[in-house]
C-alpha cells in the first residue's frame, strides 16, 4: 500500500512542473507587456545611469514623467534626487507638478506636500515651508511637520513659538534645549532692559535644567545691569558646580566686577584658584593680564612658564614668548620676536572653538552651532585643548 502511494507521488511531479511552467509563462507575458508599455526614455535613463551619466539620466526620466503623469514614485525619486543635489528649484517644480495632478490619491498628495515643505526648507524659503508644515498639522505627517516647524522657529529666532510648540509636544526637544529657548528669551529681555520678564524666563530655564550654565551667566548679567554686583558674582560662581569648564566665559566679568567693588585682590585669588583647578587658555589670558598689571612682567612671565610646564600647548608657548619679550636682552630680542611670529603662524588655527557634534570651527563661542544646530555642543576650550582631551 505504501509503495502505491509513493508511485502516485511520482506521477504528480510532472503535473506540478507543468503548472509552474504555465505560471512562469503568464508572469513573463506580464513582464513583457509592462516593459513594452514603458517609454523608451525610461530605458535610456537606465542606460545613462549604468554609464555614470547622471545628468542625462535625469533628463530621460523627466521625459518619462511627462509622458505618463501617473508615475508617482518616479516623481518622488526625481524630486528627492534634485533636493539632495541642491537643485531645489527643480525639486520644488517636480513636487508642485505632482500636487497639481488631477485625481491624485489624497495620501500621495499629502506626501508630495510634505516633500515640497522639505524643498522650501532646504532652499531657505522658510515662510513658505512654515505655511506648508502648518497645513500638515492634523494629518499623518503631523509629527514630522512639527519637528520641521521647531527647526524653522529656531533658525528664525521665534523663541516664543518654539516654547509654545514644545509645550504641546514635549518630546520634540530635550530639557537642555528647552532651557536654551528660555535663555534666548531672557537674553532679549536683558537687552531691552526688562529685568522682570528676563528673570521669569531664567527661572523657567533653571526649572528645565538645573545645570544650565547659560542661565547662571545671564542671571549674573542681569544682576550687574541692576547694580547688584555681589549678586552677579554669586551667580557666576555657581557655574563651578554646574560645569567648571565654562568658568572661562565669566572670568573677565568676575575680574571687572571685583574691580568695581574695589576688591581686586579677592578677584585675583578666585581666578588663580580656578586656573589651578580647571586649566584653560582663556582663563590664563585673564589671569595673565591681571598679574601683568598688578605685579609686572617678571611675575607674569613666571605665571605663564609654570602653566606651560603643567599644560604644554603651542598657544601657551606663544603667550610665554609674549611675556618673555619685554624681559629679553636687546641682543636676543629679535630672535624671541622671530620665534613668536613663527609660532603665531601655527596657533591661528588652534585658537578656534570646535563643535563636538559636527567639528565646525569658529573664532567665537556659540551656544548653538551655526553648522549643525546643536545646543551646547561647543566646549568652551580652544581646538588645541580639545585635541589634548581626546
Amino acid at each position: 500500500m505504501s509503495d502505491l502511494f509513493e508511485y502516485w507521488q511520482l506521477l504528480l511531479i510532472p503535473v506540478f512542473f507543468a503548472l509552474g511552467w504555465a505560471a512562469a509563462r503568464v508572469d513573463m507575458r506580464q513582464v513583457v507587456h509592462e516593459s513594452r508599455a514603458l517609454p523608451r526614455s525610461y530605458f535610456q535613463g537606465l542606460n545613462f545611469l549604468l554609464n555614470e551619466q547622471p545628468d542625462k539620466a535625469i533628463d530621460s526620466f523627466l521625459e518619462v514623467a511627462k509622458v505618463d503623469s501617473q508615475t508617482v514614485e518616479l516623481h518622488f525619486a526625481l524630486g528627492n534626487l534634485f533636493r539632495r543635489r541642491g537643485e531645489t528649484e527643480r525639486a520644488i517644480r517636480m513636487h508642485q507638478n505632482l500636487i497639481d495632478l488631477p485625481d491624485l490619491d489624497d495620501a500621495v498628495r499629502l506626501q508630495a506636500l510634505a516633500e515640497l515643505g522639505q524643498d522650501y526648507l532646504k532652499s531657505g524659503l522658510l515662510d513658505r515651508a512654515e505655511e506648508i508644515f502648518n497645513k500638515l498639522i492634523g494629518t499623518s505627517f503631523e509629527a514630522e511637520a512639527k519637528r520641521n516647524l521647531l527647526e524653522i522657529y529656531q533658525v528664525e529666532k521665534e523663541w516664543l513659538k518654539a516654547v509654545e510648540l514644545v509645550r504641546e509636544v514635549p518630546d520634540l526637544a530635550t530639557q537642555q534645549q528647552i532651557a536654551e529657548f528660555y535663555c534666548e528669551l531672557a537674553a532679549g529681555e536683558i537687552m531691552r532692559s526688562k529685568p522682570e520678564s528676563a528673570r521669569a524666563y531664567l527661572e523657567l530655564a533653571m526649572q528645565q535644567n538645573r545645570k544650565c550654565v547659560r542661565a547662571s551667566l545671564l542671571q549674573g548679567d542681569l544682576s550687574l545691569q541692576e547694580g547688584k554686583l555681589q549678586a552677579a558674582i554669586e551667580a557666576w560662581q555657581r557655574i563651578e558646580q554646574q560645569d567648571p569648564a565654562y568658568l572661562a566665559l565669566v572670568a573677565q566679568r568676575l575680574l571687572d566686577t571685583y574691580r568695581k567693588l574695589e576688591r581686586p585682590a579677592e578677584g585675583m585669588a578666585l581666578l588663580s584658584g580656578y586656573l589651578e583647578h580647571y586649566p584653560s587658555l582663556d582663563l590664563l589670558d585673564v589671569v595673565y593680564q591681571l598679574v601683568l598689571e598688578g605685579e609686572g612682567n617678571e611675575a607674569a612671565y613666571r605665571l605663564v612658564r609654570a602653566e606651560l610646564q603643567r599644560n604644554p600647548t603651542l598657544l601657551g608657548l606663544e603667550k610665554l614668548m609674549s611675556a618673555r619679550l619685554p624681559l629679553a636682552a636687546p641682543e636676543v630680542r629679535p630672535d624671541v620676536e622671530l620665534a613668536k611670529t613663527i609660532v603665531q603662524g601655527y596657533t591661528k588655527r588652534l585658537s578656534r572653538y570646535r563643535c563636538d557634534n559636527c567639528g565646525f570651527k569658529a573664532r567665537q563661542f556659540y551656544w548653538r552651532c551655526p553648522a549643525c544646530g546643536g545646543w551646547e555642543t561647543y566646549p568652551p576650550r580652544r581646538s588645541e585643548e580639545f585635541d589634548q582631551t581626546l
